[in-house]
């Protein structure tokens, strides 16, 4: 029998990550994430290299919670869509992943986490990188006093031409 386990995890305000670094991959998915997991401070759980091994073994992504957990089913990995949604917020909260919001309900998570925007397709749910150099984002409003500006995304909506 298993025993339950408890996990206490703990941010500070002053704390933050930079990106993961990358270019010292081997090639090998599964001691790449756990280097990944190590270099950011968080324990390489059978779970958490799980979720990574599906999450970076494919190149840069675009994922829903949702569409982790049907390729983590599909490669029967034991983990429930709660664990699924826990993970990525962990990842993202050490800049493994970038999180970006297409709609009030729907986030999908960014594997890519270098400054980009990106294009989103209503109807199909598709998210893709908008080449680098072809957004220019102009003169961002002033942050209120005590702020300053995390980062600015750029979500450019697309629906198919409708043929006349």
């Amino acid at each position: 029998m298993t025993q339950p386990r408890t996990m206490v995890f703990s941010t500070s305000a002053e704390q933050t990550h930079e990106p993961a670094p990358r270019a010292a991959l081997t090639g090998c998915p599964w001691h790449d994430v756990k280097s990944m997991l190590r270099s950011v401070g968080l324990r390489p759980t059978r779970q958490r290299m799980a979720l990574g091994w599906i999450l970076f073994g494919k190149g840069d992504r675009h994922l829903t919670a949702e569409m982790l957990y049907e390729e983590a089913t599909k490669a029967k990995v034991p983990v429930s869509l709660a664990t699924v949604y826990n993970t990525l917020h962990q990842f993202t909260e050490v800049a493994l992943l970038r999180q970006v919001a297409v709609d009030g309900s729907k986030s999908y998570f960014d594997t890519n986490v270098s400054d980009h925007h990106h294009f989103f397709v209503e109807g199909e749910s598709h998210l893709f990188d908008i080449p680098g150099a072809d957004v220019i984002v102009g003169k961002a409003p002033s942050a209120p006093e005590g702020y300053e500006v995390a980062r600015v995304d750029v979500v450019v909506r697309l629906r198919r031409k409708r043929s006349d």
